[in-house]
């Protein structure tokens, strides 16, 4: 005595796999942002070294560079771009505090740009910053490595 039509249970069947797919996807993501709070050997996570980048270098952002920064993570998609904004940001603070500038200019914020870009991603850092007009070649020997 099936009441319930077979295409319904084929229906009900689609949505239960659709839903441990985007489960897994979500998962994934959830995991890898687990990892990056996990302290490292220094007792510092990677996100605890992002903010304190961030904050030390809060000062020696001029207006010129923070919208230089808007310029390069404009090809992120707008869902991922705020933190990969602020991971990028870290990254140009590091370069322009450890070689003791006053403030942060464009030359760091490509070499930071280049450096908190992974590898796998040179490719369309490379096209972009082509399409931009973005002097890079100082920095060719960071993307070779």
């Amino acid at each position: 005595m099936n009441n319930a039509p077979d295409w319904f249970m084929y229906f009900i069947l689609f949505w239960a796999f659709v839903m441990i797919i985007f489960m897994s996807i979500g998962g994934f993501f959830m995991f890898r942002k687990f990892l990056k709070v996990l302290p490292k050997k220094d007792g510092k996570s990677k996100l605890d070294w992002q903010n304190y980048w961030v904050e030390r270098s809060r000062g020696m952002w001029p207006e010129e560079s923070k919208e230089f920064l808007d310029k390069l993570v404009s090809p992120v998609p707008s869902a991922f771009r705020d933190i990969a904004k602020h991971s990028i940001a870290a990254r140009i603070a590091q370069v322009a505090v450890e070689s003791g500038a006053k403030e942060v200019n464009k030359e760091h914020c490509i070499e930071g740009y280049i450096r908190a870009t992974p590898k796998r991603d040179y490719r369309s850092l490379v096209t972009f910053m082509n399409k931009q007009g973005i002097d890079y070649t100082p920095y060719q020997h960071l993307l070779n490595k």
